[in-house]
């Protein structure tokens, strides 16, 4: 027996059995290849969140038998997967002398014309249910089954089931300048980049401009911006676009007034009270030190009501109207939400909130709505509005003729508190929240307070919830970043009063949710990149690549035991950088700025000489791989201070010697900014997600004059090269 495999005596026991029937893991090995198995009260806590009882030797053995009879009661599972082009089976529980049939409803409601045939199960033993016993047989899912989600109905014996039919491409197919070469664009915190009439923040006007700009001053073919998920509807906002409220929906915060349709139908009146209200968010562009979002929300949430109230044309209501009926139930949870923070303020973790006391079906919710039709609707129509306006950003970069156009962000998960987990709680695991085990970096762990989903909902609603999360961002979307893929494979549960040490993981069918991407990406024509930094699984790893899902190259990260590796090492299914947004940018990391920050906040577990001496050892290996390799010349090396701008330019000349599909500069090395965008394990003790675009001075850099900038001129010459 392998050191790192659990005992016979271990795999025998109930709460073992019981976890592993459930895909609860009940070991595993760590970043430094360290073997750890899960505590028993942390294996009774995570099943308790997905709603098994074990608390005991009879409830685990209960729950084992409980889950078994439904499996095998069942005629097919609730979700199936099929590679389109290739023949599946599908295992259906029939009696020992039955023959299943089945049909299939295509996802535009036309029936399957073709046959399926019936072929022999598993040859597993069959099942006792107690009244008879069931055995297996397989249905044969033809190879001309069509991309789509598709209705499965299986019939045994005069008992019909239905199951969802995931028929999806083996791989997104790489777009066609990819193929033989790589595409090239920009990284931007959307929030941070602002113009002349910006509101205080980058919005999503700024972004329109942003992207045709970049591809006429530059020639990039993206702009991977932050997440613009759904936040909240009222002051104070939640700085991080990582903890979203919905990410279903889209953050109506970016919104630019000017560019709603009806704001050039206001009378004069109202044309100059929102005029006045945009006066007042004017010098909030020019702060390089702070990003003011309640300041700018107070005055544009103002404008937005005035525009709101003064109604709208017969056509754009209609087309309000099919939005509203299109977005359905998630747009409503949503709306509701807002409205319940709107009067009754923000929720909060106490019995005593509104989000403890009441639900979606309570009557104090159906009698707010009916108060407030106007505030409700209101809500609803920013949603619209928000959507519209991204999406147009989209459709002129695409205009311009980008490739790629917007990368948008996909957070891992969502606010506990917001309006996905209140409207349905069903959707996520009850006591536990996702985070990360302990490893080098952070040796406690991390708790990332989000709740996970849970992945029996997903099977048991064909992953419905997953599904139009991704189809609404390839809507307004050329490409799709997934924060965390591992997320697909495997999450990291903590319960409840237990610390980020005390998890272990839940596997999800990622090849299912891999599938999804896969249809999604391919209708949309787009692109889907993995987060995967860290130590990745030789078999996720496999499955990204295999499915043309693009990982993540970082420069700084690309090392081992201290020597970086060659860029033309690396993978080419990659988007390349040469930072994160984790990290200062490339100014300020050759300054050790996050040296500087660390010490600063008393975040060092050892000594600031000691961390200063690894960051001086980390740069001379970079510096010495880029000396090596050609891209820098060793007297810039040996004087960096003098050639900081050299150095710069040949980390991305690194870049463009890789063959990695994506490259990606970051707007703030070009521009020479040196402060971190987010500082990871502070909150308020650094100004995460609140730090303007300003150059090497500390002057703001407006969008206008943004690709105009010697450093963007540099990188284009680079990459364009």
């Amino acid at each position: 027996m392998s050191e790192n495999t659990e005992n016979e005596e271990r795999l025998a026991r109930p709460l073992i059995r019981l976890a592993k029937l459930v895909g609860v893991g009940t070991s595993y090995v760590g970043m430094s290849h360290d073997y750890h198995e899960i505590a028993d009260d942390v294996l009774i806590a995570v099943l308790a969140a997905l709603g098994i009882d074990a608390k005991d030797e009879d409830a685990q053995d209960a729950s084992i038998r409980r889950i078994l009879k439904e499996r095998y009661s069942r005629l097919v599972e609730p979700t199936v997967l099929h590679t389109v082009g290739k023949e599946d089976k599908v295992l259906v529980n029939t009696g020992i002398l039955d023959v299943p049939s089945a049909t299939i409803t295509l996802e535009n409601g036309e029936d399957y014309e073709g046959n399926i045939e019936v072929g022999p199960g598993d040859g597993s033993q069959a099942f006792d249910l107690g009244s008879s016993f069931v055995s297996t047989a397989a249905l044969i899912i033809p190879s001309d089954i069509p991309a789509g989600y598709h209705t499965l109905h299986v019939t045994v014996a005069g008992r019909t089931q239905d199951a969802t039919l995931i028929s999806a491409p083996d791989h997104v197919e790489l777009l066609d300048p990819m193929k033989s070469g790589s595409l090239w664009g920009w990284m931007a915190q959307l929030y941070s980049i602002r113009s002349a009439g910006s509101w205080g923040i980058g919005d999503f006007e700024d972004l329109k401009t942003m992207l045709v700009n970049a591809k006429g001053q530059t020639g990039a073919d993206f702009v991977l911006i932050n997440p613009v998920h759904a936040a909240e509807p009222v002051s104070p906002l939640t700085p991080s676009p990582y903890l979203p409220v919905s990410r279903r929906l889209v953050n109506f915060t970016y919104i630019r007034p000017e560019s709603v349709p009806e704001y050039a139908l206001l009378d004069a009146q109202a044309k100059h009270d929102v005029d006045e209200l945009h006066a007042e968010t004017e010098p909030l562009n020019g702060d390089s030190q702070i990003i003011d979002r309640d300041s700018m929300w107070r005055s544009k949430m103002h404008a937005l009501w005035i525009i709101f109230k003064a109604g709208r044309k017969a056509e754009r209501q209609a087309q309000f109207d099919v939005f509203k009926q299109e977005c359905g139930s998630d747009l409503e949870a949503y709306a509701t939400w807002c409205l319940c923070y709107d009067k009754w303020g923000a929720p909060e973790d106490n019995d005593e909130s509104w989000i403890r006391r009441f639900n979606r079906d309570s009557q104090e919710i159906a009698d707010l709505k009916q108060q407030f039709p106007d505030t409700l609707d209101f809500y609803r129509w920013l949603e619209w509005v928000a959507s519209d306006q991204l999406a147009a950003a989209q459709q002129a970069a695409k205009d311009a003729g980008m490739h790629i156009g917007v990368m948008s962000d996909m957070a891992v998960g969502v606010h506990p508190l917001g309006a996905d987990v209140w409207w349905n709680p069903e959707r996520f695991a009850k006591g536990a929240t996702v985070g990360a085990p302990p490893d080098m970096f952070n040796q406690q762990g991390q708790d990332w307070s989000q709740p996970p989903l849970s992945p029996l909902d997903l099977e048991a609603t064909g992953y419905e919830t997953y599904r139009n999360m991704v189809h609404g961002m390839f809507a307004r979307a050329g490409a799709v970043r997934i924060d965390h893929i591992l997320g697909l494979f495997r999450l990291w549960w903590i319960p409840s009063h237990h610390s980020a040490m005390d998890g272990t993981y839940v596997y999800y069918d990622a090849d299912i949710m891999l599938g999804i991407l896969a249809i999604e990406a391919s209708r949309a024509h787009g692109v889907v990149v993995g987060e995967d930094l860290g130590v990745v699984p030789e078999y996720v790893a496999d499955s990204l690549s295999g499915h043309g899902i693009l990982g993540c190259a970082v420069e700084w990260f690309e090392q081992r035991d201290g020597v970086f590796r060659a860029p033309s090492q690396w993978r080419p299914y990659a988007l390349a950088s040469v930072n994160t947004h984790d990290m200062p940018p490339a100014a300020g990391y050759l300054e050790y700025e996050h040296v500087k920050i660390r010490e600063r906040l008393g975040l060092l577990t050892g000594s600031a000489e000691e961390f200063q001496a690894s960051a001086t050892a980390e740069q001379n290996a970079m510096l010495a791989m880029l000396v090596q390799e050609g891209y820098l010349d060793p007297e810039f090396a040996e004087h960096r201070d003098e050639h900081e701008a050299d150095i710069i330019d040949a980390l991305y000349r690194a870049l463009k010697g890789s063959p990695c599909k994506l490259l990606a500069a970051s707007i703030t090395d070009a521009v020479g900014e040196k402060r971190a965008q987010n500082q990871p394990g502070t909150n308020n003790e650094y100004p995460n997600w609140r730090v303007p675009l300003a150059d090497a001075k500390g002057d703001v850099v407006p969008l206008e004059t943004l690709f105009e900038t010697p450093g963007a001129q540099r990188f284009a010459q680079i990459f364009n090269s």
